[in-house]
């Protein structure tokens, strides 16, 4: 019995400093320990032992066992460490190679006229405010005057959420003037950019889903000449000293008078050309003195107080401001394109 303790203690060490995983240790562990591995099959045959000769082997078991167990835990340590290394050489970083500069990003070419924009009404004193794009039908039409059957309300042309068509995508930024009208204090100046959405069709000069600046001043004894001129002062600001404008007539259900205002075209300089449909001008905002209505619905006084009201596009704002030929280019993230700008 003790040739076969000392020939397993032999052939368990030489096993052990082979293994190069350590699974292989885990194999060795149950082949010698295990409930059915070899030193357990010897000590079963402890019984066949005299009384004296038993105490003797079952010392000598204990001594190989403890043996097996300290050459599995050094193993172990060793492999591990091993390992460790060897993932160290693999994930070395060699300081020494040249870094790879990081692509910086830049404003988007819509953004950069956005921030001019507000830039440009801050400095007159005007608010920036910001407001929901799920919208009530009370603030999208109903307190802009805008009743029911009004063309602007048909399931055509508003993405409507409601069969009742009372929750929808807004259709444009001017329900930021009521809530602006019902909770903050008399006088106001204010802009409000942001997304509404419309069942346009795509062109070079429209989107389902675009951006609008809208702009709104009451106080007292304002006239249209104030709308024109900061408009006007707006346009050049924008595009340059010089910059053709003209207002046109046109109807709006929330002011009155209403206006268009359109700058000549960047790209062709009026003479007509598929930016600007062949007319030579592109229609950047409407805008108009806020109807009386209007006002006593927001429970303003239009006997004591006046205002103006604009809404701009602001994608071809961007489109005049930095000279793009076609409205699809903002949105389709070409990077040849943005980083232009």
């Amino acid at each position: 019995m003790k040739e076969q303790l000392s020939k397993i203690r032999a052939e368990a060490l030489a096993a052990l400093d082979g293994t190069q995983a350590v699974a292989d240790l885990d194999a060795l562990r149950v082949k010698y320990l295990g409930k059915k591995g070899e030193l357990t099959n010897l000590l079963k045959q402890m019984g066949s032992l005299s009384a004296e000769e038993r105490p003797q082997m079952g010392a000598l078991v204990n001594e190989v066992k403890a043996n097996l167990e300290a050459a599995l835990e050094a193993q172990a340590k060793k492999l591990e460490a091993a390992a460790l290394e060897h993932k160290l050489k693999l994930e070395a970083v060699d300081v020494t190679i040249p870094g790879t500069v990081p692509t910086l990003g830049h404003k988007h070419p819509m953004y950069l006229a956005l921030d001019e924009i507000k830039d440009i009404f801050i400095g007159m004193g005007f608010t920036v405010l910001d407001g929901p794009e799920i919208e009530l039908a009370t603030y999208n039409f109903d307190k802009l005057n805008a009743e029911e059957g009004h063309p602007s309300r048909d399931w055509s042309d508003t993405f409507y959420f409601d069969e009742d068509s009372r929750v929808m995508l807004r259709s444009q930024t001017s329900p930021m003037q009521v809530r602006a009208m019902e909770t903050m204090p008399l006088p106001i100046r204010i802009i409000a950019p942001g997304r509404v959405y419309r069942k346009d069709e795509v062109d070079a000069t429209h989107s389902p889903m675009f951006h609008q600046v809208e702009g709104m001043v009451i106080d007292k004894n304002v006239t249209m000449a104030d709308l024109k001129g900061t408009l006007n002062l707006l346009a050049e600001q924008l595009f340059g000293k010089g910059t053709v404008t003209r207002f046109r007539p046109h109807h709006f259900p929330f002011t009155e008078p209403s206006c268009e205002m359109d700058v000549q075209c960047h790209k062709c300089g009026g003479v007509g050309c598929p930016t600007c449909k062949g007319e030579g001008w592109i229609e950047i905002l409407g805008a108009g003195m806020i109807h009386p209505r209007v006002l006593e619905m927001a429970g303003i006084d239009p006997e004591e107080w006046s205002g103006w009201a604009f809404g701009m596009g602001l994608e071809r704002t961007a489109m005049r401001r930095f000279k793009i030929a076609d409205l699809r280019l903002i949105f389709e993230n070409d990077v040849r394109f943005l980083e232009q700008f």
